[in-house]
This record gives C-alpha cells, sequence and structure tokens, in this order.
C-alpha cells in the first residue's frame, strides 16, 4: 500500500485494486473548482469522519466513488470499513459535536484514521482499533487532540506505524510548534519528511515508527 498525504486530514490510500480517500478537504481559494490536490484523483472510496468543511468536500474526488459516513460496518470492493463513533471534543459532542474513527482493512493491513478525535479513547474505542497496524493522528489541538494527548493514545494503541497529520507546515519550511512537541512527546528526533510511505503486512517495523509525510 502507498499512503500519501494531500494535506489536514486528507490522505490517499492506494492499494492493489483500491484507492481510497479520508477526509477530502474544502477548496480554500473562492472557486467553484476542486482543490488541484484532488481534482486529478479518481477514488473507489472516501470516508468522512464529520461533516464539517474542511473534511467533507466529496464532489472534489472523482471516479463516482462510495461515500462512508459514520458508525457501522461496511464493505466496499472487498476493502472492510469499521466506523467507530466519537467527539469532536471531550464533552460528549456539546461544542463541535460527533466525530467518526475508521478502521481500514485493506490488503493486509488494518489503517485507522482518528478523524478530528477530541478525546482520549474509551476502552470500547480501544477496542476496536487496537488491531491498526498504521495510525493516523491529529496533532494541532484546538477542536482535536493535542500533540500531548496523541501520544497518550499512541501509547493506548500501539501500532507499528504513526503519521501526524491535522497541523499545518509553515511557508518558510520550519516546522511547526505542533510538530516539534510531538517529537518530544514521543521521544523522537526530527524526523525528515518523505512524499510517501510504502508498506506491506511483512514490511511492517517490529518497533514502532514515526512517519512524516510532505502534503501534497
Amino acid at each position: 500500500m502507498e499512503i500519501s498525504w494531500l494535506g489536514h486530514s486528507c490522505f490517499q490510500l492506494r492499494g492493489k485494486n483500491v484507492n481510497l480517500i479520508t477526509d477530502p478537504f474544502t477548496p480554500q481559494q473562492e472557486s467553484a473548482e476542486p482543490p488541484a490536490t484532488l481534482s486529478k484523483i479518481n477514488a473507489s472510496i472516501i470516508t468522512i469522519s464529520h461533516n464539517h468543511p474542511g473534511h467533507n468536500y466529496v464532489q472534489g474526488v472523482g471516479g463516482n466513488p462510495r461515500v462512508v459516513r459514520g458508525p457501522g460496518e461496511y464493505e466496499i470492493n472487498e476493502v472492510l470499513i469499521t466506523g467507530v463513533a466519537s467527539y469532536h471534543d471531550d464533552e460528549h459532542g456539546k461544542s463541535h459535536g460527533r466525530n467518526t474513527i475508521y478502521v481500514i482493512h485493506m490488503d493486509d493491513l488494518v489503517i485507522c484514521h482518528l478523524g478530528d478525535l477530541g478525546h482520549a479513547l474509551k476502552e470500547e474505542q480501544l477496542e476496536a482499533v487496537a488491531d491498526a497496524d498504521v495510525l493516523l493522528v491529529p496533532i494541532s489541538g484546538g477542536k482535536s487532540v493535542t500533540a500531548t494527548q496523541a501520544a497518550e493514545i499512541i501509547s493506548q494503541v500501539e501500532p507499528h506505524v504513526v503519521i501526524p497529520m491535522h497541523y499545518h507546515p509553515t511557508p518558510d519550511e520550519q516546522r511547526p510548534a505542533q510538530l516539534d512537541k510531538f517529537f518530544r512527546e514521543m521521544g523522537v528526533e526530527a524526523i525528515e519528511p518523505q512524499p510517501k510511505f510504502t508498506v506491506t503486512k511483512n514490511s511492517l517495523p517490529a518497533t514502532m515508527q514515526v512517519v512524516l509525510l510532505t502534503p501534497r
């Protein structure tokens, strides 16, 4: 599988037979055209963690994809997806509403996309995501978990690979403060970003690895 970060919470999971997009983002410019990073992509499946701008721009993706919204179990093109109910805040959704965590079984791998999770994992949520090989985790704080909370969630899940998301690289290519804090919380040195991450079940690292991607 090839994993690319398109920015914000949007990833492309490119498998043997399926192309899946998570949380397609809304174009920033005032234009009817889709953002360039998405307009050239045809997907088989789109997952939407919550119905907020920046996460639900399905019209920006081509290919007539199946759209998955909300908790439940879905099987599409031999991809098994489990949507796990959660919240966008630590007040049971009172401030920012609900969020769906997605556990995606694809090409013998288990990818977990936390969406805009706003709280530590509860027991039933942890049970649902415990088999994750790759964890896509927000780190920016604000309306989702902070870098500190993200590190705590990672220690709960214990995935093979962690990819941070939901932060914004700065124009001068300096690392954002949230990313530096995340590195400190994880106890790792600064990591050079890469354009994509290719992984198979057999190539998963024996010890947990943090992977940093460059947004496309």
